[in-house]
């Protein structure tokens, strides 16, 4: 087929505001979930460890302990299933990928350090 052609077919199906969130961010994802013929939201909330894909199969992995239990969940970026992506906390990483999380037990598993602002850092050497 035509690139031309398939890149037209794929832009009407991006998303329209794009999530801004990256690897270590702690988020929020709102997923349409439909059980019979209704339909609900469910929140699943945890730390993105990697992102992966570009175009319409761009994907984003999220990691969160649930009793004690890692679980990850790989979502589709522009899938209308997925509401909206919340951004709880930017996170400071210098990999792209954190599966060096899955062997981490406990607190230590969703620790990741909190991105510092400029404003915060000017805040703090004067305080001092």
């Amino acid at each position: 087929m035509n690139q031309v052609l398939l890149d037209k077919i794929e832009s009407e199906q991006f998303r329209k505001t794009p999530a801004d969130f990256s690897v270590g961010d702690t988020v929020r994802v709102h997923t349409k979930v439909v059980e019979g013929d209704k339909e609900r939201i469910q929140i699943f909330s945890g730390v993105v460890i990697g992102k992966r894909g570009h175009g319409l199969n761009e994907t984003f992995t999220v990691r969160r302990i649930s009793y004690g239990e890692g679980v990850e969940r790989v979502f589709p970026i522009h899938s209308p299933r997925v509401e909206k992506v919340e951004v709880e906390r930017h996170g400071a990483v210098r990999r792209a990928k954190l599966t060096y999380l899955r062997q981490r037990l406990g607190k230590a598993a969703t620790l990741v350090k909190e991105k510092e602002t400029h404003a915060a850092k000017t805040g703090n050497s004067q305080g001092a």
